[in-house]
Order: C-alpha cells, then sequence, then structure tokens
C-alpha cells in the first residue's frame, strides 16, 4: 500500500478521510500544535486517530515556528484584516501545511489528504503550500471531491463500526496562539451577533488591572518585568486579559473564493499586543515610515490570508518589517477592565516626542516665529498657484 499523510484534527471530516483512505492507503495521520493543544487533548486526539486505522500518528509542536516565521511580522506589521480582525486562523494554516508537506516528503509519502470542503479557504491554503513545497505528491481531498453531507458521513463511519458521538457542537471553536475562532448559526447569516456564551472565555474579572508589555526591536520581550520568549508572552497576557473577557469581535470580509464570509473570534493578547505595539512605534517611527508601513503591511496581510506565504514578496517584505523595527523598544502600559482595554501610554529612550525640541501647541525651540511663517508661505505655494490659474 503506498504512503499518504494526512492533516488529522480528529474532527468529523478528518476522521472520515483516515477510515475511507485507509482501505486503500497506508495512512499517517499529522496534526500540527500552533497553540490551543493540551497534552491531554493531543493524547485523546492520537487515541482517536489509531481508532480510524492509521498507520501511525504524530503530532509536530510549531507554536515557536508558527510565531517565528509569521506571528512576528504580523506584530511589525500591526496587521488587521479589516481593521478588526488579526488572522488567528488564516495564519496558522500556512504553518499548519508547511510542517505536514515537509513531514510527507520526509517519510517518502506519495499522497497527501486534507478534510476541507469546497467552500471555504483553507482547501486553497492547504492545496497552495502543498502543490508548491511538493509537485509530486497527489493531493486527495474526499470530502470536496465526493460533495459529502456531514450525515453521509457519520452515516459511513457506523457502517464502519466507528459510534462516536459526531453530533455537531452549537459552536465551532478553533483555538491557537494567535486566536480562537468562533462560527455559528449567526455567524452564517448578517444580522445577529454571536451570544456571550458562545465565547470560550468569559467575564471572571471586574475592575481595572494594569500591565506592561516590553518591547524590543518590536518583538515582546516581557510582560510585568517577567522576560520570557515572546510566544510564551502572548500565552501569558493571553490568561491575564481573557478573564476579563476581552477580544471579542465579528470579522466580516471577502473569501478567496469570491464570497463574503463571517466569523466570529476572540483573541484578547493578539489584539492587545498589535495595538500596543502600533503605538509604540506612533512615537519611536518618523511619519514616512509609519505611511508606507502601513500599506505594505495592510498588502502582507492579504497575502497571507489568501495562502500565498510562498511568493517571494513576502520576504521582501518581511525584510522590510524587519527594518522599520530598529528604534521601537520600550514599555507600554496598557489598562484590561471588562470586555474591553485601553493603552495608557508609552516609555522608550527612542521617543520622538522629545520636550527638547517642541511640546505640541504649547512651545517650540528649535525654530522662530519668522522661521514658522516662511515655512507656511511656502507649503501653500502650490495651493496658491492652483487657485490663481484657474480662478476662472
Amino acid at each position: 500500500m503506498k504512503k499518504l499523510v494526512i492533516a488529522y484534527s480528529g474532527g468529523l471530516d478528518t476522521s472520515y478521510c483516515a477510515v475511507s483512505l485507509s482501505k486503500t492507503y497506508d495512512v499517517h495521520a499529522v496534526s500540527v500544535n500552533t497553540g490551543g493543544f493540551t497534552d491531554e487533548e493531543i493524547k485523546h486526539i492520537e487515541a482517536n486517530a489509531y481508532k480510524m486505522g492509521v498507520s501511525t500518528y504524530k503530532n509536530i509542536d510549531a507554536i515557536s515556528t508558527f510565531y517565528q516565521k509569521v506571528v512576528k511580522y504580523l506584530i511589525y506589521g500591526n496587521v488587521l484584516k479589516n481593521n478588526t480582525y488579526p488572522l488567528s486562523v488564516s495564519a496558522e494554516r500556512i504553518i499548519q501545511a508547511i510542517e505536514i508537506v515537509e513531514y510527507a516528503k520526509s517519510i517518502g509519502a506519495e499522497y497527501i489528504a486534507h478534510g476541507s470542503t469546497g467552500a471555504g479557504n483553507d482547501q486553497v491554503r492547504f492545496d497552495m503550500i502543498f502543490q508548491t513545497l511538493a509537485p509530486g505528491i497527489t493531493i486527495i481531498t474526499p470530502i470536496r471531491d465526493q460533495k459529502l453531507t456531514r450525515q453521509e458521513e457519520i452515516d459511513y463511519l457506523k457502517s464502519e463500526g466507528i459510534d462516536m458521538p459526531w453530533e455537531k457542537s452549537k459552536y465551532s471553536v478553533n483555538k491557537g496562539l494567535w486566536g480562537t475562532s468562533v462560527g455559528g448559526v449567526e455567524t452564517l447569516k448578517s444580522e445577529k451577533p454571536l451570544p456571550s456564551e458562545a465565547y470560550p472565555s468569559q467575564l471572571q474579572k471586574e475592575g481595572e488591572e494594569k500591565v506592561t508589555l516590553t518591547f524590543k526591536y518590536g518583538e515582546f520581550v516581557a510582560l510585568n518585568g517577567q522576560e520570557n520568549v515572546p510566544e510564551v508572552n502572548i500565552e501569558l497576557l493571553n490568561n491575564l486579559a481573557s478573564a476579563f473577557a476581552i477580544g471579542r469581535d465579528i470579522h466580516v470580509g471577502d473569501t478567496i473564493v469570491g464570497t463574503k464570509g463571517r466569523v466570529g473570534f476572540e483573541a484578547a493578547a493578539a489584539l492587545i499586543t498589535v495595538k500596543a505595539h502600533h503605538l509604540l512605534e506612533k512615537h519611536t517611527l518618523t511619519k514616512w515610515q509609519l505611511q508606507h508601513k502601513e500599506y505594505l503591511s495592510s498588502f502582507y496581510g492579504m497575502h497571507l490570508h489568501e495562502g500565498q506565504y510562498l511568493d517571494p514578496v513576502m520576504r521582501d517584505i518581511e525584510a522590510f518589517l524587519q527594518s522599520s523595527q530598529n528604534m521601537v523598544s520600550g514599555d507600554v502600559v496598557v489598562s484590561l477592565k471588562p470586555y474591553h482595554f485601553t493603552l495608557d501610554g508609552i516609555v522608550s529612550k527612542h521617543d520622538l516626542m522629545s520636550s527638547a525640541f517642541s511640546t505640541y501647541g504649547e512651545e517650540n525651540k528649535a525654530w522662530t516665529a519668522d522661521d514658522a511663517k516662511g515655512f507656511i508661505k511656502i507649503l501653500g505655494n502650490q495651493n496658491k498657484i492652483y487657485r490663481q490659474v484657474n480662478s476662472k
């Protein structure tokens, strides 16, 4: 039997794939941890994978890889798709696909499978990565190709002696380092919000709690003065902020396949980190750095969302974003409150609001009144000329 690697989550779709494909292939199941899995959950997924008839199961810890290859640049770029969504799931899928295809190559697999349907974004992301990194490996997608319903999958598994509680939960939740997506009946249409109980974190704290995020060259290196690697700081911040039920929202955007989509999410640490980092940049970067970063970061987020991570332009943009962080070091104080947070201020030796030159709206120490008048006169020259030439 020929080797096949399946991207295995343990859900209904990938379980159907594992059982059906094991009839004709030597199936090796792989799941990639980009945050959100406990040790017990991984053991449970592994146990179920073997029930589905796979030959081997492997869980790849890719949390640090996910941070280094993707999340770091999302922070550098302050990337929020449509000014709302921190790309929690789409960013994960890219790294998961890369890790899975590299594992497939390492064991000499000739086939690779995933459980995506033909209606969403993930099919594009997985296929794009697989066919680019391993064009000689054949991609197999039973759910997409057979247009299966959930009930058809359940009936098949029962016929194979696998009778598990496959009833679809009211809300689908996908948890990772950079946030948790939440889908439900409310997100299938346009008019209703998700109820509070749909979100994984419920309000546990009242009042206000201040936290300090320390950045060094744009990276989140310490929380409340305690140094750690950025991915750990993100997890620690999320634990603090989720107790205040911070980070809830619904993202509305364009899917890769051309439809509109709506998804709820909870991303306390991601939103706080991005907003705190952006505030520090406002103080430490020039206005032209900020302007050019804004549109390049938007392109970076869009290309990532659409599965274009391997295009070389992404490395070009990453180089720019990395270079832009040379002076982005300092502390940002944030106040956590029920359901929201506020940015209090920053402390940085690179703060361009230095009082040695001026105090906005109060006084200046670097130019005279005549300097200001001459500057304003020349600055307004083009407008004056246009008005005079076209006054009739």
